[in-house]
């Protein structure tokens, strides 16, 4: 098994619709059997796929006992499960800062690893404990981030951080500019500036999330997005089964 988070040190990068889209392409490109796990307190990803959190549960107890199988939703597609969030995430963050144990997310992830090939992290914004516990557990970063200097100083505040703070235990990390208008002369530059990465189109198809609930994949699957979604997973998948 091997894990990913989406991430980003600012918000209103696409996280949740990135992460909804890698998921369900772990899911049905590469026939994995992927989770989804909602680590967001306004549940997102967990909205975008027509689920919501089950009456009573607490997903930050949940985490606390190691009991995550009761949260677990099927969604409406094959290979594809939620861990869906709900408000008691909020909490979450505060109960890691009193918890001495630095690696609890870690084993949680890894006692998944009978049932999933692939779990995919929607992860709050913000250089918090939460966000440390998540570079302890996961393999790989995707780093959702517009084509912006405030963008990329977060980006460098990243690396600077996980250099800091995780010395050579850091996971892999995987920008992606998200929201790419290419009529803007700042995104054009960016671009240029880092032609390596992939780019997720400003488009109409990953707006439409909201409402539809539906990831572009299945929606509009022939659309520039949906293309860029895939060409993107193709290049996880390869980082994933190369570690």
């Amino acid at each position: 098994m091997r894990s990913l988070a989406v991430f980003n040190v600012k918000g209103g990068v696409g996280k949740s619709a990135l992460s909804v889209n890698l998921a369900h392409a772990a899911a049905t490109l590469s026939a994995r059997r992927t989770l989804l796990w909602d680590l967001d307190a306004q549940g997102a990803s967990t909205f975008m796929l027509r689920l919501s959190a089950r009456q009573g549960a607490s997903a930050r107890k949940s985490i606390a006992e190691g009991e995550l199988a009761s949260l677990i939703q099927a969604s409406d597609f094959a290979n594809l499960d939620v861990l869906a969030a709900d408000k008691s995430l909020r909490d979450l963050e505060r109960q890691f800062a009193d918890d001495d144990k630095a690696k609890r997310l870690k084993k949680r992830i890894k006692s998944l690893e009978a049932d999933y090939d692939r779990v995919v992290l929607d992860c709050p914004p913000g250089l918090t404990e939460l966000a440390d516990q998540v570079f302890r557990a996961v393999d790989l970063l995707v780093v959702p981030m517009l084509p912006s200097p405030l963008s990329e100083r977060a980006f460098d505040q990243l690396t600077e951080h996980l250099a800091r703070e995780l010395k050579g235990n850091a996971p892999r990390l995987l920008p992606v500019f998200t929201m790419v208008d290419r009529r803007k002369a700042l995104h054009l530059a960016a671009i240029a500036a880092h032609p390596e990465r992939r780019c997720i189109p400003y488009a109409a198809a990953v707006e439409a999330m909201a409402s539809t609930q539906l990831p572009v994949l299945a929606k509009s699957p022939s659309s520039p997005a949906a293309r860029a979604f895939a060409a993107l997973w193709a290049d996880v998948e390869r980082v994933l089964t190369g570690l």
